[in-house]
């Protein structure tokens, strides 16, 4: 995956969150990358990172890492880019869960940039800034902006959770250990999830230049960070 390309800018402020988190976000960043060659070394650093996460946030990415790691290389390339690129239902892009290929969804896109350029945060050209691994990177790095993020888009990332376990992805246990870092879904989130999954996101194609992303594109094309 390409990294965030930034001169993070310094605070004083201690994180309003658990000290582990950070180190679960990144690593979390990292699986849901696709599987190049260096994915190999990101299975190896996870799975130093789990042993010191809580039980429920470890163990599901203890999963996935010992999948990936009986996994030819070229399989679990070829899975991610049929689980990802390929399936809508199981799109990485959180900000498509809200507003559909829609003219809002270029302005969220927008403002999770300045999001990130306030932050001292500069994305590599070809990334796309919702992006879960994107968004989790960056939350491993500004903590408490990236968990306010993560919790805005609640709704978004656990309908790609269900989606992942109701295909059976083994990409499904990285979502749930993401959605184990974060608080307990309310009412509110509950009935937000039920109404995406009922009613699926909006569906105006129109407003996304120069945002579209490859995964809505109508001839399949390889996405992703790299």
């Amino acid at each position: 995956m390409k990294a965030i390309k930034a001169a993070r800018r310094k605070s004083s402020r201690a994180p309003r969150t658990q000290p582990w988190r950070p180190y679960a976000w990144q690593a979390q960043s990292l699986l849901l990358a696709y599987p190049d060659e260096q994915f190999g070394h990101c299975l190896d650093l996870a799975g130093r990172v789990a042993s010191a996460l809580p039980e429920p946030v470890a163990r599901p990415l203890l999963r996935f890492t010992g999948h990936a790691g009986r996994t030819a290389p070229s399989d679990l390339a070829t899975a991610y880019v049929a689980t990802f690129d390929h399936r809508k239902r199981c799109c990485p892009y959180l900000t498509y869960y809200a507003h559909g290929d829609t003219r809002k969804r270029g302005a969220a896109l927008l403002r999770l940039k300045q999001t990130y350029a306030a932050a001292g945060w500069r994305l590599a050209d070809d990334e796309l800034p919702d992006h879960l691994a994107v968004v989790l990177e960056f939350a491993a790095a500004d903590p408490d902006t990236g968990v306010r993020l993560l919790v805005e888009h609640r709704a978004g990332l656990e309908l790609l959770r269900l989606a992942l376990n109701d295909d059976g992805s083994p990409w499904a246990h990285v979502l749930d250990s993401v959605s184990a870092t974060l608080p307990a879904l309310a009412g509110d989130d509950r009935e937000a999830v039920a109404r995406l999954a009922a009613q699926g996101p909006p569906g105006e194609q129109v407003g996304l230049d120069p945002y579209a992303s490859p995964v809505f594109l109508p001839d399949p094309v390889v996405g992703g960070p790299r």
